[in-house]
């Protein structure tokens, strides 16, 4: 007898043709007989539960509707896909799913297992499925069917029940161990962790609290009552995420950590408070030094490191920045300007540098005293630092000389700058002991290499360039000429009479 192509229409024909013969003993009008198929068609895409039914080839011929309300995938989707294992079974069943079909289509017994199905968005669905195989009239095997139920609340129930039952075996077994050892040498190591500033904890070898100190709690923020003894290491993590700036990367640091076995180098963690932790961890070795790879656990010791970091951002601020107008200071232009060089030479690209001299500055100074000069000095830097791109670094050289450093300079670029700063400086206006008072700026631009061929040389033509501007008229700018680096080497800028004005 010839085998028709299997599908699930042929089945429900199959099932609506034999109701039809048991129960009457013959064959009724063909409208009755399509009326129960279509009942029985009902009652088949109907089912709670999942039913498909597959080819000898393992391919999937038709799966019920329920399979959108139990996954959030379509029928559609799934027959559309190339394969029903790869499509809808967990990566960590597919292979056991696989050999368990080909299993009952080679000896034709059935095959009950639980497996994973993979829901819409990456959610997990627990599922109990049972495997038949489907015969023809002579009993060949000609296909597969699997009815599967939801039981995602029952697994859910049973890994609560066992993490219970193990929290509790740790209890019991943690219980046991302090009764064995000194109270009086818990006391004392208790008392000695605990008013360390150093947070402690130690994990055992299943990654479980076994030890924590308070400073621990404080440092990650967790309520001071809380028993974290016997809790994972993943919750713990989960915890604390919250906390950190970039999370991934401090998860990612704490799996290369777990996967060596050295000491690990100190790591910083920067948390969104603006506090700076530092974490070290080590694999603690059983009594006899034969700890195995992951010994008897593992000790992470934190350190609340924000003052340390403040205190060195401040001393750095000290090194490099002017106190009264917070510009960086002339050692950090010399570093720039050295960095800077090397960039350029490297790159083929120019460094522009605008040297900046106040007219008029002693006059103000020396009429109203040196309050009134530091507030011109803040009040041009700020109005100045407002003016340059982020890009261009300004300085503070000393007294009432500026600097500002430009990479990748163009020299439009710099004359534009020049012009921005010499009309900003010139706008500024002041007001001391109820005299108005205001000042002009002297501006030298040179460029690197076109004017110099090395720092100095660049500086001393900026210089070369300001002084010009001062000796024409002041409160100007000037380009350093062809030649004028090397003449603002062989002759130094013309010292200016000391007329009573800066």
């Amino acid at each position: 007898m010839a085998w028709a192509p299997f599908t699930v229409a042929g089945l429900v024909g199959g099932l609506a043709g034999w109701a039809v013969f048991a129960s009457s003993g013959k064959r009724r009008p063909a409208d009755e007989a399509c009326c129960e198929t279509d009942l029985l068609r009902q009652v088949v895409e109907g089912v709670h539960g999942l039913e498909a039914l597959f080819d000898t080839s393992l391919r999937l011929e038709w799966i019920s509707p329920s399979l959108q309300r139990m996954t959030g995938r379509t029928p559609a989707e799934c027959l559309a896909a190339p394969g029903f294992v790869e499509f809808l079974v967990h990566d960590a069943d597919r292979r056991y799913c696989q050999r368990c079909m080909r299993q009952v289509l080679e000896s034709g017994r059935g095959e009950d297992f639980e497996m994973r199905l993979t829901r819409e968005g990456g959610k997990v669905l627990w599922v109990a499925t049972h495997w038949r195989a489907l015969r023809d009239a002579g009993g060949r095997v000609r296909g597969l069917r699997m009815a599967a139920e939801d039981i995602q609340g029952r697994k859910e129930a049973e890994y609560k029940l066992l993490e219970t039952v193990a929290q509790l075996r740790r209890a019991q077994a943690l219980s046991e161990n302090y009764l064995l050892r000194s109270n009086d040498e818990r006391q004392r190591l208790s008392a000695l962790l605990n008013v360390i500033r150093l947070g402690i904890l130690f994990m055992d070898r299943d990654h479980r609290v076994l030890y924590y100190n308070r400073a621990m709690l404080d440092i990650w923020r967790l309520p001071a009552g809380e028993n974290l003894i016997g809790v994972r290491d993943v919750v713990l993590e989960s915890r604390v995420v919250g906390l950190l700036e970039s999370p991934d990367a401090y998860l990612s640091h704490i799996r290369q950590v777990v996967e060596s076995l050295e000491v690990s180098k100190p790591f910083e963690i920067h948390m969104k408070d603006g506090r700076v932790v530092t974490d070290v961890s080590a694999v603690v070795e059983d009594g006899g030094g034969h700890g195995g790879r992951r010994g008897i656990g593992r000790v992470w010791i934190y350190e609340d490191v924000t003052e340390q970091r403040n205190t060195a951002r401040k001393l750095v601020a000290l090194a490099e920045r002017d106190p009264l107008t917070n510009l960086f200071n002339r050692r950090r232009f010399h570093e720039e300007l050295e960095r800077l060089l090397a960039d350029a030479e490297r790159h083929g690209t120019r460094v522009g540098l605008l040297a900046i001299d106040l007219d008029g500055f002693k006059p103000i100074n020396d009429a109203f005293g040196h309050q009134a000069g530091d507030e011109v000095l803040v009040t041009l830097a700020r109005e100045v630092g407002g003016i340059i791109r982020r890009n261009e670094l300004f300085f503070r050289l000393g007294g009432d000389e500026f600097g500002v450093l430009v990479p990748d300079a163009e020299e439009n670029d710099l004359i534009g700058l020049a012009r921005r700063i010499v009309e900003g400086v010139a706008a500024l206006r002041f007001e001391f002991a109820g005299r108005p008072a205001h000042l002009t700026a002297s501006l030298g631009i040179a460029l690197y290499p076109d004017h110099a061929g090395d720092g100095e040389a660049l500086i001393a033509a900026a210089d070369h360039a300001m002084y010009r501007s001062k000796n024409e008229g002041r409160n100007r700018w000037s380009i350093c000429a062809g030649a004028c680096s090397e003449s603002a080497r062989m002759e130094p800028p013309r010292e200016e009479p000391d007329t009573g004005e800066d």
